[in-house]
């Protein structure tokens, strides 16, 4: 059955705003996410006719997608937004998710890779490969059926590089934008990639009118991979600041939409029945008196819980002066774990906590306080009572747990940061900023950190609050929509 061109704007994204459970009876089960995308849509309003399509990642969501066909998704399940999901073959999936967003892109672009064994782009890499072109097609194809004459399509990450190409090529009536939510490497490290991969990546996003970043440093990796690579032109402001990329005759120009965090949200959700049952449980693990450095991550390679694991027994070692005085709350919350690599990973965190809670620990204090079991109730509650923030990840495209804590922490929270996340463009000023390689910087940072006065941590976080409020997701998502629409 064909399906009529009729919506007007369209989000495409690997993950959409629901999944779905699959019953021993067959029944099927909603659960609604949330995030900037799904509350940047709310935005429009139910009125505006837009369409998202996703991907099915499980059996609940395959069936789910199975049911409806080529059509829509009961919008029952998804707060009355129209949401196609595609059903894509598992094997297809699981070798362009895994095979080569998760374990080439992903990698590529925060640097992760151990260069003298790795990357190795063999015949298998090129099955895989293969694959993600197949998935990015079969995205391009439901987005050419869904949309109006001239619609604003909104593609979403690295998963989906390949999108705005492909589409274009299907409908060159559509004003197409591609955001990227991570990184994007410098050409030396790019070219890891094979040359025709590296290529195929900025071609296909050179197919959008936009193309747009969390900062302007990544806008800025993403235009010299473009000059370098392909050989395009850059075209730039009067500052020197790149504004466009001039490729076959097409300009597609560069935004930067800094995302930041949703205060109205974090501060009535922090304050709710289940955050602070929570709240009183840590603190009664913590103990009476002492201090908090809280860090809430996935275990995810590029976040660096395990240098930061080590900077904390550097701290206690250097500074005999904290030893049952502060307690490290670190939320490390299992990540990929069908991939090796995090696996293995997560057991280095797990093995490394209990040995600092081993050498360092008495019978009153445990130096590390580990939570694997994801609990966002738990979170807020650690962000409310934390005195230091650790967030020192190798690269990240933003970080919003960095802009998270300012706005939730009741008493003033110092934010310990990496240069090199993404936040650190708007937040640098009044972090206490590490290279997150340096153990030793980050020991001492910590012990700045615990050692700030109350009242300058309480105008560092002030500041901070403010600037990571800047553009709050529906901001953030509404600015990428009329800057596509204005041409």
């Amino acid at each position: 059955m064909a399906v009529e061109r009729s919506a007007p704007i369209l989000v495409a994204s690997n993950r959409g705003p629901v999944s779905y459970a699959l019953g021993e009876d067959g029944s099927l089960t909603p659960k609604r996410g949330g995030g900037g995308l799904v509350s940047g849509l709310s935005a429009i309003g139910p009125d505006a006719g837009a369409v998202w399509v996703c991907a099915a990642l499980g059996d609940g969501d395959r069936e789910a997608a199975r049911r409806a066909g080529a059509g829509h998704l009961d919008a029952d399940h998804t707060g009355g937004q129209q949401v196609r999901m595609l059903d894509i073959a598992p094997d297809v999936f699981a070798a362009a998710y895994n095979g080569v967003a998760n374990s080439v892109l992903w990698f590529v672009h925060h640097l992760l890779y151990q260069t003298p064994v790795e990357p190795v782009f063999d015949a298998e890499f090129r099955a895989q490969w293969a694959a993600y072109e197949a998935y990015n097609a079969a995205f391009a194809d439901a987005l050419a059926q869904e949309a109006a004459e001239g619609a604003v399509v909104l593609v979403q990450d690295y998963h989906l590089a390949l999108v705005p190409g492909l589409l274009r090529a299907r409908r060159p009536d559509l004003r197409i934008g591609h955001f990227s939510h991570t990184p994007w490497a410098p050409p030396d490290y790019y070219r890891l990639l094979p040359d025709d991969v590296a290529a195929g990546v900025l071609r296909g996003i050179l197919g959008g009118d936009r193309a747009a970043f969390l900062t302007g440093r990544w806008a800025a990796a993403f235009a010299d991979c473009c000059v370098a690579v392909l050989g395009a032109e850059v075209v730039r402001a009067d500052d020197g600041s790149a504004v466009a990329v001039r490729f076959h005759g097409r300009e597609t120009h560069l935004g930067v939409h800094g995302l930041g965090a949703d205060a109205d949200f974090l501060r009535e959700r922090s304050r709710a029945a289940d955050v602070d049952e929570r709240l009183a449980a840590l603190r009664e693990q913590i103990g009476p008196g002492r201090k908090t450095i809280v860090r809430v991550d996935r275990t995810e390679l590029s976040k660096n819980i395990v240098r930061g694991l080590l900077a904390y027994r550097r701290l206690l070692e250097t500074h005999p002066e904290w030893r049952e005085r502060v307690v490290h709350v670190a939320f490390a919350y299992p990540s990929r774990q069908d991939l090796t690599v995090y696996r293995d990973y997560t057991e280095r965190v797990r093995v490394l906590a209990e040995e600092i809670n081993t050498e360092y620990g008495t019978e009153g204090w445990q130096p590390v306080a580990l939570h694997v079991k994801d609990d966002f109730a738990r979170s807020l509650a650690a962000y409310r009572l934390a005195d230091v923030a650790l967030v020192n990840p190798i690269r990240d495209g933003m970080n919003l747990v960095a802009k998270e804590v300012p706005v939730v922490s009741e008493r003033g929270c110092v934010l310990v940061l990496s240069r090199e996340a993404g936040a650190y463009e708007e937040l640098g000023a009044d972090a206490v900023t590490v290279n997150p390689y340096d153990v030793e910087g980050t020991a001492r940072a910590l012990d700045e950190a615990l050692r700030t006065p109350d009242a300058e941590r309480t105008d560092r976080t002030k500041r901070l609050a403010a600037a990571a409020t800047a553009l709050p997701p529906r901001d953030w998502f509404l600015t990428q929509l009329r800057a596509l629409q204005a041409g």
